[in-house]
């Protein structure tokens, strides 16, 4: 058969294509009509035919590489939003030389790989990915149709985003860490959303000059412009982090120990932020971003509140009988917890007992604002005034009556925390000061960071020893087994209204690292996020 002559069969039907690469036209030696029996007057119903989905995804397929977005739109179900996109693929991406190459159907899903040119200013560069469709039959015309998602054109578009290749709205940067070494997402995948967001920020302060990509545009969210491809190489400018190389790496490979899990490692003598890493299928950032029930990790705080206003101490009463009623809401501890109306607040506190510190909530002279007054001005929280270098959320603890304010003592209730807060929590536990983590040096950009007065040293030394009590003795133990040097820390797991599986909560301390961890549905905290948080101190040194 001579050149520009393909043959393919599909669907079970020989079809002769004619023209050059990819899905040009072709003649059908067998008709095409699925074999419904249906007439002009009928619109055909049920799942498309192979024979369908074939001559669909070629129709489309054709237009799409000749670059008529109007025509190609028309296969679709959604043809405005389609050829909208279709139509910013060439005339804003400047994406041209489209070649198309399918893939063996899988029912009426039709996987397919995409080669093409992007041209701009008289720089061309190629552009290769895969991506794929799924053929639908039309709800009132009875075609098959293409089922419009943006990710059809390309696999990173979601809806609301769009494809432009221009000049940088910010010069790339060469982040760099505490010790000198180049952190890029290639080599460490969590910090991708973390160094875009970077790149927005500081860009323009990091002395670099931009250059020419092809990016996705979201233009529905703040999220920053994704490059997809870099045409003209601009000058990164180079910004300092306070990352460290070795406990991000080591911060990276424990997540991915369980899905939907976060944690964040800081320094608690300066609060610098040492790693930030997310395994999580939607890319959010909730290490810093999260808004979420911490579990008995805020026992920290709430024995803090007790110590502080004069409730009881470390070696001090704390009962812990087998339920709690606070304002009508009985309050549980988990099913193997002995009760036990002789503990001290130590014992209460590393095995974790939430009837314990139920009971002293409402002791004098503390009121529905205490625990709010103790996460703020001592650890703080909730103010909403953190500057990081990056979006984060810095806590909420507010003032609650009725039964929320016994929930909120054991980190349910209307408390949000993220593994940030957490590990900042930590820090200022067994420091006595709060010391605002952030990623990128204050006077890169005047930022002032929030302040605090800290735990009196007093304070501050009982929670150190009951957290070291915890990890030696408590439930923490055996997760942080093995480490050496001065270690502590708190679990905990918060129920989460339409989960059957707890979110598992972590944070702990080794020498001058602090970190904390979230597995959303990983049960008990010591489960999952303990074994993340001790593989990142670990590596901390």
């Amino acid at each position: 058969m001579g050149r520009g002559v393909k043959v393919a069969v599909i669907g079970g039907v020989l079809a002769v294509m004619v023209g050059g690469a990819g899905y040009g036209a072709y003649n059908v030696v067998s008709a095409l009509d699925g074999g419904s029996g249906a007439t002009a007057s009928e619109p055909r119903s049920g799942p498309p035919s192979a024979d369908e989905v074939g001559e669909t995804t070629e129709k489309f397929f054709a237009a799409w590489e000749k670059g008529d977005a109007t025509a190609a739109a028309a296969y679709t179900n959604n043809a405005s939003v389609a050829g909208t996109l279709l139509t910013a693929y060439g005339e804003d991406a400047h994406i041209t030389g489209v070649e198309i190459t399918p893939g063996t159907a899988a029912g009426t899903s039709v996987p397919f790989t995409v080669k093409a040119k992007v041209s701009y200013e008289g720089t061309t560069k190629p552009l290769s990915y895969k991506s794929q469709l799924t053929v639908v039959r039309g709800e009132t015309s009875g075609r098959a149709l293409v089922d419009w998602e943006p990710s059809v054109v390309h696999p990173d578009l979601k809806d609301g985003d769009t494809l432009v290749t221009e000049e940088s709205a910010t010069p790339q940067i060469e982040a760099v860490g505490r010790d000198g070494a180049v952190l890029t997402k290639e080599k460490y995948p969590s910090l991708g959303p973390v160094l875009a967001k970077l790149r927005e920020k500081y860009g323009d302060k990091a002395g670099g000059t931009p250059g020419v990509e092809l990016t996705v545009r979201h233009t529905t969210t703040q999220a920053p412009d994704t490059p997809l491809l870099t045409l003209t190489e601009g000058e990164p400018g180079k910004l300092r982090t306070t990352l460290s190389a070795s406990v991000q790496a080591a911060a990276e490979k424990a997540v991915k120990r369980y899905g939907e899990s976060s944690v964040v490692a800081v320094k608690p003598s300066t609060g610098e932020v040492l790693a930030v890493a997310n395994n999580r299928q939607d890319g959010f950032n909730a290490a810093f971003q999260g808004k979420v029930a911490p579990g008995s990790t805020m026992k920290i705080i709430t024995a803090a509140m007790l110590i502080d206003n004069g409730v009881t101490e470390m070696n001090g009463p704390a009962p812990c009988p087998e339920t709690a009623t606070w304002q009508s809401q009985t309050f549980h501890n988990i099913t193997t917890m002995t009760p036990d109306e002789s503990a001290t607040l130590a014992n209460t506190f590393m095995r974790s007992c939430n009837t314990g510190f139920i009971k002293l909530v409402d002791e004098k002279p503390l009121t529905d604002s205490s625990l709010t007054q103790e996460a703020e001005e001592r650890f703080g929280l909730g103010q909403n005034n953190w500057q990081t270098g990056i979006v984060s959320f810095d806590g909420s603890v507010p003032a609650s009556g009725g039964p929320d304010r016994a929930a909120n003592a054991i980190g349910q209730g209307q408390v949000q925390m993220n593994p940030l807060n957490m590990a900042s929590v930590t820090a200022t536990a067994i420091t006595g000061e709060f010391h605002q983590p952030y990623l990128v040096p204050f006077d890169l950009d005047d930022r002032k960071p929030a302040t605090a007065k800290g735990l009196p040293q007093n304070t501050a030394s009982q929670l150190r020893q009951m957290m070291r009590l915890t990890a030696t003795q408590g439930t923490a133990v055996t997760a942080m087994s093995g480490l050496r040097g001065d270690i502590g820390a708190k679990t905990g797991s918060a129920e989460v209204d339409g989960q059957t599986v707890s979110n598992a909560w972590f944070t702990g301390f080794r020498n001058d690292i602090a970190a904390a961890a979230m597995t959303e549905e990983g049960g008990h905290g010591g489960d999952a996020a303990g074994p993340i948080v001790a593989d990142v101190l670990r590596a901390g040194g």
